[in-house]
């Protein structure tokens, strides 16, 4: 493993945990050259399926897009970085049980804006807003009146 502050690749392993799913294993690390430590995560490596996207692009699945995207929507709300990789891992997972070799970007999109419909409500509407490609403040008002409609029949 290299380090990320000195680029060597001499360290020792200082701790190892799994996580609470049992699907990742955490460890900690120490550079044997520069002395610091840092945490590095394990999994086993599925056989992730190609998106694809609305132009009919191919491109392999990219957990980091998803946090990426859901990083920007969560932007200055209360939602801790644990929960954004959670809602990441629980994406990842339905995508790899749908057991095809292909899957449409849109049903990725559809599985977050679902898990930010649960999560917080202004990073799902600022979501919303890009993957829906709002044209005007009337279609963005129609997401916001389908979102208290939606929260008033729970």
């Amino acid at each position: 493993m290299r380090c990320p502050y000195c680029a060597k690749t001499a360290d020792r392993v200082i701790d190892s945990r799994e996580t609470k799913d049992g699907a990742t294993v955490r460890r900690r690390r120490e550079c044997e050259e520069c002395k610091r430590r840092f945490t590095t995560y394990e999994r086993v490596e599925d056989s992730l399926p190609l998106v694809v996207k609305k132009d009919g692009r191919r491109e392999p699945f990219d957990r980091a897009k998803i946090i990426a995207g859901l990083r920007r929507a969560c932007e200055k709300r209360p939602v801790p970085a644990s929960t954004i990789d959670r809602v990441a891992d629980n994406i990842e997972r339905k995508v790899i049980d749908i057991g095809e070799k292909e899957v449409e970007s849109a049903v990725i999109g559809e599985e977050v804006m679902v898990a930010l419909q649960k999560l917080d409500e202004v990073a799902y509407v600022r979501f919303a807003s890009v993957y829906r490609s709002f044209r005007s403040v009337n279609d963005f008002m129609k997401e916001l009146q389908d979102l208290l409609a939606d929260k008033e029949k729970r």
